[in-house]
């Protein structure tokens, strides 16, 4: 007698923990592939605007929000029916998130990561931090190159979900489901399963992104942009295979697509932020007084800590960390940078290079 397969149930309504942009613009695309959403704001102010005049002025200024979307501020009604929640939250405010929403959770409701970081507490990647604190409940995370407000305005955009059950459930994975959920015309998502790889690549792209402003800041042109690009995808590489990760998904959507996309627009609140330090203004004045999250400062604690107890070499993310937390000028910072060894580019073989100070310098071994 055949074995008959078990019937997953569709995930058709979907509470949105985070009232920010970003959270923001998960529940328009919610709304827009057909589910229901319960958003959950602590701000009352959000919750209110959202509620009667269909618009975030606060987080999403400029989008008229389209109708039903419910709003509110207790965390228990958002989650009550829901089939999925979308984690939004700030990346060093995760834990205390789950903390909040345990109580309200349904028996293995899934968790939809939409944070990009690394506890900087612990040094643990975000899935590990609700494997801490909500260990019965299946994973995804959802992450790719988008900034909120061009996805709340219904721009084409693609991302990545990743969940560990893929190989196994295929279509039934909750990656799967989820894109299955959020997916539109505007809105295309992508099925992964290398979750530690799809989670470094949001984290490290952020202090890459300070790293880029800067440069801008300081009247670098294209040539460095590509530069810190190109090698900031290298130490993306590093630090995701030293987790487990694998090679192939920096080139993906969450490794090479957000990386340039974020350290290549001022939209980015990172990149801003770095050509803002860069020129000398305050983090008031480069935001116009909006609370707004740089995920990139304190990630650039978490990622190089992270990355100091594995021994894997990140000197880009290191030297933000100086200019960001210990105070070193940007010049300083740059000419540490360009002091370095000449070296081979990943994959190239063993070779005898002068350095800048006409010493003479072994290559690193091949990382192929």
């Amino acid at each position: 007698m055949k074995q008959q397969q078990e019937v997953v149930p569709a995930i058709d309504r979907i509470a949105v923990m985070g009232g920010g942009a970003w959270g923001t613009a998960l529940a328009v695309t919610a709304i827009r592939a057909g589910r229901q959403v319960t958003l959950w704001a602590r701000e009352p102010e959000v919750v209110e605007a959202i509620r009667t005049s269909q618009t975030n002025p606060v987080f999403l200024p400029g989008i008229e929000l389209p109708p039903g979307i419910m709003a509110t501020t207790d965390l228990g009604d958002a989650v009550r029916e829901a089939d999925a929640v979308l984690l939004v939250v700030p990346s060093q405010h995760v834990r205390e998130a789950c903390q909040a929403l345990k109580p309200h959770l349904s028996p293995r409701l899934p968790i939809v990561i939409c944070a990009k970081g690394i506890e900087q507490d612990t040094g643990l990647l975000l899935q590990s931090v609700l494997a801490d604190e909500l260990p019965d409940h299946p994973v995804a995370v959802l992450s790719g190159p988008t900034f909120a407000h061009e996805v709340a305005a219904g721009e084409p955009t693609a991302v990545t979900i990743a969940s560990d059950d893929v190989p196994t459930a295929g279509e039934s994975s909750l990656a799967a489901r989820m894109a299955v959920a959020l997916g539109t015309q505007t809105f295309r998502p992508y099925v992964a399963d290398d979750v530690t790889g799809v989670e470094v690549g949001g984290a490290v792209k952020n202090v890459l992104a300070l790293a880029s402003g800067m440069a801008s800041g300081l009247s670098f042109g294209a040539n460095t942009r590509a530069a810190i690009i190109t090698r900031g995808l290298d130490e993306i590489k590093r630090l995701s295979e030293a987790l487990g990760g694998r090679r192939d998904t920096v080139t993906g959507l969450s490794g090479i697509g957000d990386l340039t996309l974020t350290c290549s627009s001022e939209q980015s609140r990172n990149m801003r932020y770095g050509m803002g330090l860069a020129m000398g203004r305050s983090a008031a004045d480069i935001f116009d007084g909006r609370p707004v999250v740089v995920e990139g400062v304190e990630n650039a604690v978490s990622v190089t800590d992270l990355a100091r107890r594995l021994g894997v070499e990140m000197p880009i993310c290191e030297a933000v960390r100086a200019v960001v937390i210990d105070g070193m000028p940007i010049q300083e910072a740059v000419a540490t940078l360009l002091g370095r060894p000449f070296k081979a580019e990943p994959r190239s073989i063993d070779l005898l290079l002068p350095g800048p100070s006409d010493t003479t310098t072994l290559i690193m071994e091949d990382r192929s």
